[in-house]
């Protein structure tokens, strides 16, 4: 968000946890993404917890599947324009894609 308002870019900022994308919404991200799609998906402690795998990540479908089912395995932020979306980790790539 910070990055966004010192260049001065509109955004909207959604919760995740409040307001979790459906499939759709995450079909659509994922056909913006610049990143490998498998970034979308934390690999934290709630992710070893359900005892999941790289291999559980693997593909497209699987990993909407998963994201739907466990929204807290949302990578963040994903910052999303009209045409792209990144991860925006580091931060700096937020700043290359919002200039």
């Amino acid at each position: 968000m910070r990055i966004a308002e010192e260049l001065g870019v509109d955004f909207e900022t959604v919760n995740y946890i409040h307001n979790p994308p459906d499939a759709d919404e995450l079909w659509g991200i994922i056909a913006k993404l610049e990143d490998p799609a498998t970034a979308m998906v934390r690999r934290d402690s709630k992710f070893k917890q359900l005892e999941l795998t790289d291999d559980d990540v693997a593909t497209d479908d699987q990993i909407v599947a998963i994201l739907v089912k466990h929204k807290q395995l949302l990578q963040r932020p994903i910052v999303v324009t009209k045409t792209r979306a990144i991860i925006g980790r580091p931060k700096g790539r937020v700043t290359e894609l919002l200039s």
